[in-house]
């Protein structure tokens, strides 16, 4: 099935719809704040989506209940409306954690809304990314591996200040889950040593900084990714411009976002498969049946192999 709205009336691809909520087993209280810990319960957590979701399920254990606002692909962060039960998590939170970057604005909505006091971990902010001078910020930094650690700390630390006698868990957590994404940018550096300076083309910005970390040059114009991401029309000449890419050898791997789609990128996806070009189907959220770096050891993979 498809689903049409949010951004300029894109297609969304979609799979299974189901609300994520991470329950784990219970354990003692030790906090004053608002949320479930108050109560003697776990610290609840409610996050933006699945993926920052599933790494604060990862850090907090069996200390965390965890919901996450975006579980299906069926949702865009871009157009989603809020209810009455995702305010009520959100005012009963112990900690929030956000994306940022004006990926999911609605956060920030709900927070004032629900009239929450809970802390609020921005990961676009612990990231520390910025807009390149004269262009926009790729606000996706849950493919950015360095900023994930961060973001991960952070999580621990907010967590051990919520439930202190509980901190050293959070800590030993966090550790092992950044000792794990290690090994993804040693795969990066890996791939990036045998494979620097080769092209490769996408449909908008989700997977980029995986790719400039692998060492590939993003092929693609401009004009037609950033019309992409922001569902407006994609002139013919850019259209043109963007199928001609694939001939010659320029672009070694195509990686698009197989949740958003436009008969312009069906176009362009079916012109890399003409022309011979391996091609790379990478999502926004995390899909069903994985975990965090689970999902991203198989996009590494899955690009080094289609690199050769």
């Amino acid at each position: 099935m498809t689903w049409n709205g949010g951004r300029g009336g894109r297609t969304l691809a979609v799979g299974a719809a189901a609300v994520v909520v991470l329950g784990l087993a219970a354990c003692g209280s030790g906090s004053s704040g608002s949320g479930s810990a108050a109560a003697g319960g776990k610290l609840s957590v409610v996050a933006a989506t699945n993926v920052w979701g599933d790494i604060a399920a990862t850090v907090g254990g069996d200390a965390v209940e965890v919901t996450s606002v975006i579980s299906s692909t069926s949702q865009d962060p871009h157009s989603f409306t809020s209810d009455t039960r995702t305010q009520l998590a959100v005012s009963k939170a112990d900690l929030v954690i956000e994306n940022g970057g004006g990926y999911d604005d609605f956060m920030d909505q709900l927070l004032k809304t629900a009239n929450s006091s809970a802390p609020v971990i921005n990961a676009v902010e612990v990231s520390g990314r910025q807009a390149p001078s004269g262009g926009e910020l790729n606000e996706h930094v849950w493919y950015d591996f360095p900023a994930v650690q961060k973001v991960a700390d952070t999580i621990a630390a907010d967590l051990g200040q919520a439930l202190p006698a509980r901190a050293a868990d959070f800590t030993a957590n966090a550790r092992a889950f950044d000792a794990q994404v290690d090994t993804l940018i040693k795969a990066e550096a890996t791939a990036k040593a045998a494979h620097a300076g080769e092209g490769t083309a996408i449909t908008e910005p989700v997977p980029l900084y995986l790719l400039d970390a692998m060492g590939l040059v993003n092929r693609t114009p401009a004009a037609f990714s950033e019309a992409v991401e922001e569902s407006t029309d994609i002139p013919v000449a850019v259209l043109d411009q963007t199928l001609k890419i694939f001939s010659g050898g320029q672009v070694k791997v195509f990686v698009y976002n197989e949740q958003t789609s436009s008969p312009e990128t069906e176009k362009v996806l079916a012109q890399a498969k003409q022309d011979g070009v391996p091609t790379v189907g990478v999502t926004e959220t995390l899909p069903a049946g994985k975990d965090y770096l689970a999902w991203m050891k198989a996009n590494v993979e899955a690009v080094t192999s289609a690199l050769g």
